[in-house]
This record gives C-alpha cells, sequence and structure tokens, in this order.
C-alpha cells in the first residue's frame, strides 16, 4: 500500500514536466493509414453512413464484476482500490474474436474504454503508473486492439475519461477546487491524449467523458481537440469536453438533434461487467432502439462489458447473434438512413436511403397493411424478410399494399422497402 501511494505521488509531481516534452515521436505508429476529411461533414460522413457501433467497457473493475464506479461509490482509498491491477491479467483476451463479433452483429466501429474515472489504463502511457503494461498484465492492451481493428477494416474510437479520481480532492463531483489544484490531472489528460492518438495508428473516433468540472477552460478543451486533429486530421470528437465537438452523445435515451448525434446504451444495467446483472435488454427491444435512432438521423452506440478475461458474456454474445441475422436481412433500412417524410406511424417506424422509404414494423395488421399521409404515387412495396411484393392500391393520400402474410414473418421488426414515382412526399396537409 504505501508503495503504490509513493508512485502515485511521483506521478502528480512529474506529470507536468512530461506533457511538455512529450512529442509524435513517443512510439511507432501501427498499422492504418490517415483518413484525411477537409470539413467536418467530410469527417463525419462514413460514421452517419454506419448508424451502428460497438462500445466496450473494460478494466480493473470487471474482476469484482458489479460497478465500473466503484471506487468512487465505495469511496476505497487510492492505496487500496490500485492492488487490484495486478490481479488484471486478461489470458483470454482476443481483441480480433471481439471484432468479428461486432461485424457479425452488423456494427461499423468499435470504440473502446482506454482508460475510465478510476485512472487505469490499458494502454502504455509515459505519465502514469496504473497501467496494464506496468501492472498485472505485462501488456498494452490497447496496442492489440488498434492492431486487429487495422487488420480487419474496423474503424475504431477511443474513449477516455478526463477525470481520474485518484487525485486528491476530485470525489466528490460536487465539490468544485481551487484551478490549481486541477493542473496535473489536466496535463495528464493532454499527456495522455497525444499519446492515445501517436502510438495506435489511424484513430477514428475520441470519445471523452466526464469533464469534471464541467469547464472547457480548465481542461483547455479548444487546445485538446486542435492537437487531436493535429495528429489525426480524419477523428470526429465527441462532446463531452465542456465543447460541442463533432457530435452529441445522450446515454440511456433516445433524443433527435439538430447535428450529428449517437445514443449510448448498456446492454443490462451495467456499463461494465456485471457477472449478477440478468437485466439484459430483449433483442426485440435492441432493434427498436437502433431503428429508433436510424429513423431519427441518430446512430446507435451498443455497450458489451468483457469479463476480467477478455470474454463476452454469453448474454450479449446470443443477442449481438440476432441482431446480426436481422442486419443481414433488414440493414439497408438503418446504414446510410435519415428521417423520411412519408412512413406508418399507426405500425412504427420509418426510414429513408436515397428515395427508398422503409417501413420499420412493430404492429403487424394482417395481410394488408394500410398507411396514409402520403403525397407521392407508391410504385411498390416489398416485404425484405421473404421479397415478396405487396399489390398496392392508392386513393389520394390513403394506401393499401395486399397479399402480404397473414401473420409476421420476422419475430422482431418486419421490414417493408417502398418505392416512389418520383421522390417520396408528404400530402398537403401532411401528418405532422
Amino acid at each position: 500500500m504505501k508503495d503504490s501511494s509513493s508512485k502515485f505521488n511521483f506521478t502528480i509531481a512529474v506529470v507536468l514536466i512530461l506533457v511538455n516534452i512529450l512529442t509524435i515521436g513517443l512510439g511507432q505508429t501501427r498499422l492504418g493509414q490517415t483518413r484525411l476529411g477537409q470539413t467536418p461533414e467530410e469527417r463525419i460522413a462514413w460514421w452517419q453512413e454506419a448508424r451502428f457501433g460497438m462500445f466496450i467497457h473494460w478494466g480493473v473493475y470487471s474482476i469484482p464484476a458489479y460497478d465500473a464506479w466503484r471506487m468512487y461509490q465505495e469511496h476505497i482509498p487510492v492505496d487500496e482500490y490500485v492492488q487490484s491491477a495486478d490481479k488484471f491479467n486478461p489470458r483470454n483476451y482476443n481483441p480480433a474474436d471481439w471484432i468479428a463479433m461486432a461485424k457479425e452483429a452488423g456494427m461499423k466501429y468499435i470504440v473502446i474504454t482506454t482508460r475510465h474515472h478510476d485512472g487505469f489504463c490499458l494502454f502504455d502511457s509515459q505519465v502514469s503508473d496504473f497501467t496494464s503494461v506496468k501492472t498485472g498484465a505485462k501488456r498494452d492492451l490497447i496496442a492489440e486492439f488498434a492492431d486487429a481493428c487495422h487488420q480487419a477494416g474496423m474503424r475504431m474510437g477511443f474513449y477516455y475519461s478526463l477525470v481520474d479520481w485518484r487525485f486528491p480532492g476530485v470525489i466528490p463531483h460536487g465539490i468544485r477546487l481551487a484551478d490549481e489544484k486541477y493542473e496535473a490531472m489536466v496535463a495528464q489528460a493532454h499527456a495522455q491524449v497525444r499519446e492515445l492518438l501517436t502510438n495506435y495508428g489511424t484513430v477514428d473516433i475520441l470519445w471523452y467523458d466526464m469533464p469534471i468540472p464541467n469547464d472547457a477552460q480548465l481542461w483547455r478543451s479548444e487546445e485538446l481537440n486542435a492537437m487531436a486533429r493535429e495528429l489525426q486530421p480524419g477523428i470526429i470528437i465527441n462532446d463531452r469536453a465542456a465543447i460541442p465537438g463533432d457530435f452529441a452523445t445522450p446515454e440511456n435515451t433516445v433524443k433527435s438533434q439538430n447535428r450529428p448525434w449517437e445514443s449510448c446504451y448498456s446492454m443490462n444495467r451495467s456499463w461494465g461487467y456485471g457477472r449478477y446483472d440478468r437485466n439484459y435488454k430483449s433483442v426485440n427491444e435492441l432493434l427498436r432502439l437502433l431503428a429508433s435512432c436510424a429513423s431519427q438521423g441518430g446512430n446507435f452506440l451498443l455497450n458489451v462489458g468483457p469479463d476480467a478475461e477478455g470474454r463476452f458474456p454469453i448474454e450479449a454474445v446470443e443477442r449481438l447473434r440476432s441482431i446480426g441475422q436481422w442486419m443481414r436481412v433488414n440493414g439497408k433500412a438503418i446504414y446510410g438512413a435519415r428521417p423520411s417524410p412519408v412512413g406508418a406511424p399507426n405500425l412504427g417506424m420509418e426510414t429513408m436511403v436515397g428515395d427508398t422509404v422503409y417501413l420499420l414494423l412493430q404492429r403487424w395488421p394482417g395481410s394488408t397493411i394500410p398507411v396514409a399521409w402520403y403525397g407521392s404515387k407508391v410504385k411498390s412495396a416489398r416485404l425484405l424478410s421473404t421479397g415478396q411484393y405487396a399489390t398496392v392500391e392508392q386513393d389520394g393520400d390513403r394506401v393499401w399494399m395486399h397479399g402480404f402474410p397473414e401473420y409476421p414473418v420476422d419475430p422482431y421488426l418486419n421490414v417493408i422497402e417502398l418505392t416512389f414515382e418520383g421522390k417520396p412526399r408528404p400530402s398537403n396537409p401532411a401528418y405532422r
């Protein structure tokens, strides 16, 4: 206990010096080439096409296996908490398996926690001793993850918590200290973001969290983002460094924005691994959330918490596989989706890709599907799960699609693909 405390005090003392000497030469750039984007719209275009990604919360909190906030909530002293890192040695960690599972589920990018609020780094940091390299694992787990992503062609993002609970006075969050009390923590954040964006090849997303205090001037957030864009010109950055960034991040809620946005959800009620957390959302609910995001022009970032050995919980695996089966048939209604001017408000949700509208039906009315408030003539209607076309009848703004199965074919969301004569338009007056 005394040894771990002295190490941390030493880190605080030297971090302000080290941050000024860190350069791009901290390590060899790994696989992957920088994807350049000239404008914010160009940088984020791939992400808005993707619509669906995987979030991974993983760290030493996976050992007790019940809460990623354990250090804070149980008010565990730093000297006691840091000892858990010596037990964190994930022998079954194979990021290629994680990436394969994400791809099977139809996900187009993965965001991983490089460091959570407890300060434990899954990467090799020169400004901290509380890392996977210097403790039990003796491995740079982010290096392995980054290499696997680049080899698989998977877009990757780095989550980074700005706050570090090991620094004196930052717990509890409600107490604001004098600005100079945060200088070492802020310097560490700048140094570690530089390391993450220098040493691991192309990084597509920088996903900050917990700017406590929520003060952009304190965190030097504009400077931090400018450094990120210099090191990774194609990167997109979220809104959790107390400045807007490139996209908004509502959490555990679907909240449409007038800018690019992404809802992040835990699959059960735990962000990290919860051994006895059986409160998993059903496949039907997860697909409903995905469709709800896509229908409003947003992304869905679905979290998985691997166990301390690096394995996904079986409940997560089962759900990801079922989602993947649905996406292989119906993914064209999700990728690149944006809001539709017409839909099926009586039956479910709708998306539009190009000039094609997709009805994602939560309620199945029978062999005839009635919709209304359409200002364009429907040319064709096809059930994606079977490829079956309906006979379309239209009278003004009302449409009937005859000849579909009496009972729903898909156990989750049945998707009907609509094409139009010209562009799809709402009636005048419109439904909404």
